[in-house]
């Protein structure tokens, strides 16, 4: 194994088409993945996913509080969007998309177990109090550098992206194999801009199959 991992970040059902919180052009990042997971098997990289696991009770989702899906208000003293429920534990919607090469990732790692808080990142929490096994397997592994990509842009790649840097990783991200649920139009380029500008480099799955040995 090498000292890099490529990381997809929750391709999972209630995000696709027809899923509970569907991102547009959700299904077009399980390619990008299955060519991404097929170069880095070729070299020996680790490839690792990570699930959105949410109980049914989770508060962030809007059925909890009665309030309409996409509202704004705080969780466990944090802003938090109130989103439709999804990633249910143990549902159909949590699962990994079924046209995603699942035989050939190494570890899978849940996220957002907690009802009391919400977790984007694959790293931690949003209050950052509580870590995932994430970095431990990682670093178990003499990981140093990740290419991540996957659902959504920006929420759970931005972030996830943002903490592996802090944390110390190389991070690169494939920017189409993202997309984005964009609340606001230009949330996924202003995400793009944020990971650029905290120190991860930029490809398209051609860039990086072009440049990358």
């Amino acid at each position: 194994m090498t000292q890099r991992a490529l990381l997809l970040v929750d391709i999972q059902n209630d995000f696709c088409a027809g899923g509970a919180l569907a991102v547009a052009e959700g299904d077009s990042t399980v390619d990008v993945a299955n060519a991404m997971m097929a170069w880095c098997g070729a070299r020996g990289d680790a490839v690792v996913a990570s699930l959105d696991w949410h109980p049914a009770d989770h508060g962030s989702f809007a059925s909890q509080h009665s309030v309409p899906p996409f509202s704004q208000g705080k969780l466990d003293g944090l802003e938090q969007t109130f989103w439709p429920d999804h990633c249910v534990q143990n549902s159909a919607g949590a699962e990994l998309h079924p046209l995603l090469r699942q035989q050939a990732i190494d570890a899978v790692f849940h996220k957002g177990e907690n009802p009391l808080i919400d977790s984007y990142s694959a790293f931690f929490d949003n209050g950052h109090r509580q870590k995932t096994a994430l970095d431990g397997w990682l670093r178990q592994h003499g990981i140093t550098e990740l290419i991540v990509l996957g659902l959504a842009t920006d929420y759970c790649v931005k972030f996830t992206v943002l903490d592996a840097l802090q944390l110390g990783y190389q991070v690169n991200v494939i920017t189409d194999g993202c997309r984005g649920v964009n609340l606001d139009p230009q949330d996924s380029p202003q995400a793009f801009m944020a990971m650029a500008a905290a120190g991860a480099t930029l490809y398209t799955l051609a860039d990086w199959q072009e440049t990358q040995r």
